[in-house]
């Protein structure tokens, strides 16, 4: 028996069936999702993937080139938490990144409660400090070596006009102002990303809790510890946690301005990844700085987690 379809000339097919509709809804989906996931897995998990499993082998120049690197375990990672120097470079990592991180943070809340209050060119204002945050790194870091040049720098020449100083420092060929220096520039990059997380967090906080306080005579500092600061808990960890996996992996601004110099003062772990690769050619021990960069923040942010969910639960 023939369908009505095919019996009359000309006659339109059946729309398919919901449950059709349904089946075809997900390949499709999937076929959309195909490009951003072929991308992260070329361009972040396998370069991950194998940078792991490179820190277990024996990979010189030798082997980059000819191939057949040595299986060698965990011996890459003795040797390496053996060394004075990679241990040196995660102290100084852990100090940059956390000096960076209180002082990002403290300028970013600064800056937040600046701007929630009205005042002439406040959104011009908002505006030229966000600069510091889209600026290429090549160039705030050369800016701010050039700032802190010992023989013809910029802050040498306003702390002279003013009496503070009276002789040259080379604040970047110090070891003792070499590490603060670099904490300075990098803050003045993420403190606008920090103020704008913070802003908003402020914009979350009901305005009739500030006037109940004002009404039960509250000054401004009680406000803020009673009801800012505890308010913005949950933006506050989120935005410290950002800032230090993004300064923990920092590489470019320090190498810019010092090198990890004077004397390996500013070596940090990327750095020090670096000279290990492509300055002595040892890609194996390399790996296990890289990776070592990877479980550190990997091991604040499961912690961060885990203390959210108990704050939600509570």
């Amino acid at each position: 028996m023939t369908s009505q379809s095919e019996k009359l000339p000309g006659a339109v097919a059946a729309p398919p069936s919901p449950a059709r509709r349904r089946r075809r809804r997900p390949l499709s989906g999937y076929l959309f999702l195909a490009p951003a996931v072929a991308f992260v897995v070329l361009t972040v998990i396998y370069p991950l993937l194998y940078n792991i499993v490179q820190s277990f082998f024996d990979v010189g120049l030798r082997e980059v080139a000819q191939g057949g690197a040595t299986w060698v375990g965990l011996d890459n990672y003795a040797d390496q938490f053996g060394r004075s120097k990679f241990w040196h470079a995660l102290q100084v990592s852990i100090v940059y990144s956390f000096g960076t991180v209180a002082l990002t943070f403290a300028t970013g809340l600064g800056l937040a409660l600046l701007f929630r209050r009205a005042f002439r060119g406040r959104n011009i204002m908002r505006g030229l400090i966000l600069v510091a945050w889209v600026l290429p790194t090549v160039v705030s870091a050369n800016v701010w070596r050039w700032l802190m040049d010992g023989s013809y720098g910029l802050l040498n020449a306003v702390l002279a006009a003013v009496g503070l100083l009276d002789r040259d420092v080379f604040w970047l060929g110090e070891p003792n102002t070499a590490v603060a220096a670099v904490i300075v520039a990098t803050a003045w990059s993420f403190g606008p990303l920090a103020m704008i997380l913070l802003s908003a967090g402020l914009q979350g906080i009901s305005p009739t809790l500030y006037e109940a306080a004002r009404i039960d005579g509250a000054s401004a500092w009680q406000q803020f510890r009673a009801i800012t600061f505890p308010l913005l808990r949950p933006v506050s960890l989120t935005v410290t946690l950002l800032i230090f996996i993004f300064t923990f992996k920092t590489f470019d601004t320090i190498f810019l301005m010092t090198g990890g110099g004077p004397g390996g003062a500013t070596e940090i772990l990327p750095v020090y990844a670096y000279q290990e690769a492509f300055e002595f050619s040892r890609f194996d021990t390399a790996a296990v700085a890289t990776t070592t960069l990877m479980v550190v923040p990997l091991a604040l942010a499961i912690v961060y987690f885990r203390a959210l969910r108990a704050e939600e639960r509570a």
